[in-house]
C-alpha cells in the first residue's frame, strides 16, 4: 500500500510538472516574445520589428486621426525616399500582407505629417484626445502673415506646428496654409515663451528652420508596414522640393512706410500698366515653368517687390532673371508661341545673352541671363543704340520662394545685396 501511494505521488507530480512546462512555453511564445518583439526571426510569417518605438507611435498617430478625420499625409523624407526606391511594389501592398517592417521601424527621433489646415474642421478638443491616448502634445502658433498686407487687420495667431511625443519618439505634424497662388506655405518653427527646450530634439527636425512653401500634391492612400497612409501621388517631386522650399515675405510694414513718404501712384494709367505687367508676368512664368527653366524677379521688378510689395508703376516693363546653364534653346520660339514677339537679341550664350519681348500695351519683357564666376555672378547689357556693352556685377545669391502679384515666384534670398548691386544702397526715391 505504502508502494502504491508513492507511485501515485511521483505520477502526479510528474504530470504537475509537465503542466507546468507547457504553461512556461505557452506564456513565453504568446506573451513575453511579442512585448520584447520576438519578431526578429525571420522563419516565414513573421512579422519582424513590429513592435518597434517608431511604429507603434506612427500607428497610434494613425488611429487618432483617422477616427477624428484629421486631413494628414505623410512627408518624412527618409520614409518617402526608402518609399520611392520600391514605389510600385508599396503601391501594390494590401492591407494587412506586409510581413515584414521596413519603413516606419527605421531607427529615427521624429516621424514628419503634412496637416492641411484648410481642411480640418475639428481642431477643438484634439490635444484633449491625444493626451488621452498617452501622447504629449506641443503646439507652434505664430502670427498669420497673410493679414499683414492688409492695412486694417494684424496678423492673428494661426497653429504652424504641433509636435506629439510618444515614450521615446515623436510625431512632427507641419501646417500647410493655403496662400493665394495656389500653393501650400508652412512657417518657422520659432520657440516662444516658456517651452521646454528639452522636449524632443528640435535641431534634429527637418521642417521649420524657415518657412517653406510647395505645390500643392496630389496625394494617394497605400499601405506601408501594415498601415494606411496617404502621402504625395509623386514623392520625387515632393522631395525635390524640400531643399529648395525655403520661403521669405513681402516687407509689408516697410512698405506702408515708403508710401507714407512717397504716395502711391494710383492714376487710371499707374493701375492699366500694373494689371498688363500682371497678366505678362503670369503669361512668362506659365511659359517658362512649362520648359523646366528657374527664373527670378529681377531689376526693377525685384525692386518694386522688396521695397513696395507691388510693380513700380513707371517702369514700363517686367524683369527677370535666368541662370545661363539653364537656358533652352525654344525659349524664344516658346514665347513667340504665346504671343510675344521677339523685339530684341543681345549678345550670345556664351556671353551676355540677354533677351527682349514685346508684351501687349507697349508693356516689355526683359530676360537676363546670370553667368557664375568662381567669387561672383555677372549678367551683360548691351546698349541699344551704340552697341556698347556692359557687365553688371552681383554677389553669389540663392533662391527662395515668395508671394508676389498673387503668385508663388523666385527672388534671390540675399535681395538687399542683390538690389544694392543692381541700384546701389539708397533706392528709396528711384
Amino acid at each position: 500500500m505504502s508502494r502504491i501511494n508513492k507511485n501515485v505521488i511521483l505520477a502526479v507530480l510528474t504530470l504537475t510538472s509537465s503542466a507546468f512546462l507547457l504553461f512556461q512555453l505557452y506564456y513565453y511564445k504568446h506573451y513575453l516574445s511579442a512585448k520584447n518583439g520576438a519578431g526578429v526571426s525571420k522563419s516565414k510569417g513573421s512579422r519582424i520589428g513590429f513592435d518597434s518605438t517608431q511604429w507603434r507611435a506612427v500607428k497610434k498617430f494613425i488611429m487618432l486621426t483617422s477616427s477624428q478625420n484629421v486631413p494628414v499625409f505623410l512627408i518624412d523624407p527618409l520614409i518617402l525616399e526608402l518609399i520611392n526606391k520600391d514605389f510600385e511594389q508599396v503601391k501594390n501592398t494590401s492591407h494587412g500582407s506586409t510581413s515584414e517592417c521596413k519603413f516606419f521601424c527605421v531607427p529615427r527621433d521624429f516621424t514628419a505629417f503634412a496637416l492641411r489646415y484648410h481642411l480640418w474642421k475639428n481642431e477643438e478638443g484634439w490635444f484633449r484626445i491625444a493626451e488621452n491616448m498617452g501622447f504629449q502634445c506641443l503646439k507652434i502658433e505664430s502670427r498669420d502673415p497673410r493679414l499683414d498686407g492688409i492695412d486694417s487687420l494684424f496678423g492673428t495667431e494661426i497653429p504652424l506646428h504641433y509636435i506629439c511625443r510618444l515614450a521615446s519618439h515623436a510625431i512632427h505634424v507641419v501646417v500647410f496654409h493655403e496662400r493665394s497662388g495656389n500653393y501650400l506655405w508652412h512657417g518657422h518653427l520659432r520657440l516662444k515663451g516658456p517651452v521646454d527646450r528639452k522636449f524632443v530634439p528640435f535641431r534634429k527636425l527637418q521642417f521649420g528652420r524657415y518657412p517653406g512653401a510647395f505645390d500643392r500634391p496630389e496625394l494617394q492612400q497605400i499601405t506601408v508596414d501594415g498601415l494606411e497612409v496617404l502621402i504625395p501621388k509623386d514623392p520625387m517631386h515632393f522631395l525635390e522640393e524640400i531643399p529648395h522650399s525655403r520661403f521669405i515675405e513681402c516687407r509689408y510694414k516697410e512698405a506702408r512706410a515708403f508710401f507714407q513718404q512717397y504716395l502711391d501712384d494710383n492714376t487710371a494709367e499707374a493701375m492699366a500698366f500694373r494689371k498688363s505687367a500682371k497678366e505678362l508676368l503670369q503669361l512668362a512664368a506659365r511659359t517658362l515653368q512649362k520648359l523646366g527653366v528657374r527664373f527670378w524677379l529681377s531689376s526693377g521688378t525685384c525692386l518694386g517687390w522688396y521695397r513696395q510689395c507691388n510693380i513700380i508703376p513707371y517702369s514700363k516693363d517686367v524683369d527677370l532673371g535666368i541662370f545661363v546653364q539653364d537656358y533652352k534653346s525654344d525659349i524664344i520660339s516658346a514665347f513667340q508661341d504665346v504671343g510675344l514677339p521677339l523685339k530684341h537679341k543681345f549678345g550670345k550664350v556664351e556671353d551676355s545673352l540677354e533677351l527682349s519681348f514685346q508684351g501687349k500695351d507697349d508693356v516689355k519683357l526683359d530676360i537676363f541671363f546670370f553667368y557664375e564666376e568662381t567669387d561672383h555672378m555677372w549678367n551683360g547689357g548691351t546698349q541699344a543704340k551704340t552697341g556698347k556693352k556692359f557687365k553688371y556685377l552681383f554677389p553669389k545669391f540663392t533662391l527662395c520662394w515668395t508671394e508676389f502679384v498673387d503668385m508663388k515666384i523666385h527672388v534671390p534670398c540675399e535681395t538687399i545685396d542683390y538690389i544694392e548691386a543692381n541700384y546701389g544702397k539708397n533706392q528709396q526715391g528711384m
